[in-house]
Parts: C-alpha cells; structure tokens; sequence
C-alpha cells in the first residue's frame, strides 16, 4: 500500500483551526505550520509506510485548467501571504522528515496524486488517499482506500455511492453535470446533484446521457419533460467542465518508485526550522520518534 497525502486540505485545515496568536519571534505566524507537522508527525508514527508522498498545490490561479477555462478556480481569494509563507515551511519540513514531497507549476495535487495512483498499479500496489476532497475518489479502484484522517475515517470503494451519491468513476461526470462552485465549475444551469445522480444512475455515464437525450424523458426525476432540452442547450459547457473536473494521471514526475520510500529524518534540518519558527519541544520529540522508526 501506498500512501499519497493532498497537502493542502491540512495546512488549511490548520490555518482556521489553531490560534491564529501562535507566533515566532518576529510575529509570523506558524499556526499552519505547527498544525501541519503535528498532523504528518502523527500520520508517520501511527502508519509507519513503506511508501508515502505529500502533495502540494504550487498555484491556486494557475494550471493547464486555466488554459481551458481562465475562470476556472477564479473565484478564490489568494492565500494570504502569512500562509503562503507557512506553506513553504511545511514543505521544507516534509523534506526533512525524510519523506516525497512534489508540487507543480501546471498540475494540481489532485493531478501529482493521480499520477502516483496510477504509478502504483503498475507496480502492483493500491493507494490510500489522504484527503477530505471528494473529487480525488474518481481514482478509486476496490483495492484502494480514501481516508479523511482526522475526520470521517476511511471510504472503500464501494462505500463512495453512500457518501457523494454516484460511484467513483461518474465522480468527474457528476461535478460536470452539477458544478463545482468551489472550483468555479458551473455545470449544467438547473441540474442540481440530485439530478445528476439520478441521471448517472440511470444511463452511467455523461457520454451516454448525451448519446440518449431522447429517453431522458424516462429518468424518474422532477422535470424530466424538459431536461433534455437543458442539457441539449448547455451541451458544450458540460464538456468543457468535464475537461476540468477529470483528474489528469500523466504528470511528469522523475523518479517517483525510489522517491516514495521514506528515509530517516534529518533532525538537525528539523530542529533549524523550529528554531526559525519557535515551535518546542513536543514536534522534536515525534521527529525523533519517526527516526527511530526510519533509522532501522
């Protein structure tokens, strides 16, 4: 089993969690940072993997989505720069914990994740995801696992339809048909998720809905009589929002096998960070921890 970590849900979730006065000695804040390194240190010592790796977002403007579509993730303010900051120091911390981490200027996490997933089939080894975005069980195969840590615990695939209402694999075609609003995806106007997942139950995917516009009709949902008409009308917008809601498998990433076995932990990179950032000694002892663990 393989572990692929999407770093961003964490340093944000960190962000707004911890008190935002935990501070260095310059007044920068570290809430992030301190929150992220506790969540990875916690991570390691309980799962102690073979092979993990933490991926980032390097832009949250700019992607090969943003070609297709300018506006896409245009509704998003930029991160401040007192988190920008931190996101660089949990990536610096990740390094030094002996572990892969990966950003791009052109692919998202989601993208460096997929990637990874579909590297590890070919080498016989199913993923876990570690995340809390739904949009990342579209990669799901039954011998992979999605575990919001901290949270919801963990989703196996046949577990998905429970959850986000369509399986795995009609996840992309669900977001293209009702929108994405966090992403600025806007789907199919008056096709809600309701409505979409009748209509992937029903037909299986968005190709086929398109290829049986006459019987939608049939589809057991309000306002069948005039849906096709809907669909039909805003054809090309679903499309380009299924463009974007896939998730991309083939993102160049150099040396990924070697790179996704963690090594013991550089303890003096560590304990320099946290001198820089203030932080204790409770972080440098479960870095000590996870040498002790790595170092055999």
């Amino acid at each position: 089993m393989q572990y692929l970590i999407d770093a961003s849900v964490y340093v944000f979730r960190a962000y707004y969690s911890m008190p935002d006065d935990m501070v260095d000695d310059s007044g920068n804040p570290i809430n992030a940072l301190y929150g992220f390194c506790r969540f990875i240190g916690d991570f390691m010592e309980r799962v102690t993997p073979e092979y993990v790796a933490v991926l980032f977002d390097e832009s949250l403007s700019k992607s090969f989505r943003t070609e297709i579509y300018p506006e896409y993730k245009a509704n998003r303010d930029p991160a401040p720069p007192e988190l920008k900051r931190q996101f660089q120091q949990c990536r610096r911390y990740v390094r030094a914990l002996g572990i892969m981490e990966c950003a791009s200027p052109r692919y998202e996490a989601d993208d460096l994740i997929g990637t990874l997933v579909t590297h590890g089939r070919t080498q016989g080894r199913p993923s876990t995801i570690v995340s809390r975005d739904k949009d990342l069980t579209q990669l799901l195969t039954k011998e992979d696992v999605f575990w919001d840590f901290s949270g919801k615990g963990k989703l196996r695939y046949e577990q998905i339809p429970e959850s986000f209402g369509v399986w795995p694999e009609q996840i992309a075609d669900f977001l293209a048909l009702a929108g994405d609003a966090v992403d600025n995806i806007k789907g199919v106007p008056g096709v809600g998720k309701k409505t979409a997942s009748v209509l992937l139950e029903h037909f299986g995917s968005l190709e086929e809905i398109y290829g049986n516009l006459d019987k939608v009709h049939e589809v057991n949902v309000r306002g069948a009589k005039t849906l096709s008409t809907k669909l039909e009308a805003h054809k090309d917008d679903a499309l380009l929002a299924r463009r974007l809601t896939g998730i991309a498998c083939d993102a160049p990433i150099e040396n990924a096998e070697a790179a996704m076995q963690p090594s013991a932990p550089r303890l003096g990179d560590i304990n320099a960070l946290f001198d820089e950032a203030g932080i204790g000694m409770a972080l440098r002892r479960q870095a000590e921890r996870v040498s002790d663990i790595y170092r055999h």
